[in-house]
């Protein structure tokens, strides 16, 4: 079954169940190269794999890009 949520500010659907880190794994992120926000509030990395993103969940997802 899906959920909604708000992924950095538009709606998508998220199955019901999934963690912070396979809805990274879904997007095809880099867990090395993002960071997290859900709920206005930074997620720590080590939380990810036992977080549950529940219906209605505000996330943010910030990508980090190198450059010289």
């Amino acid at each position: 079954m899906a959920i909604e949520i708000v992924l950095n500010g538009e709606p998508r659907r998220a199955a019901e169940g999934q963690t912070v880190l396979g809805l990274l794994e879904e997007l095809q992120l880099d867990p090395a190269r993002v960071a997290v926000e859900l709920e206005r509030r930074i997620l720590k990395k080590p939380l990810w794999g036992e977080t549950e993103i529940r219906a209605g969940a505000e996330i943010e997802i910030v990508q980090f890009v190198g450059g010289g």
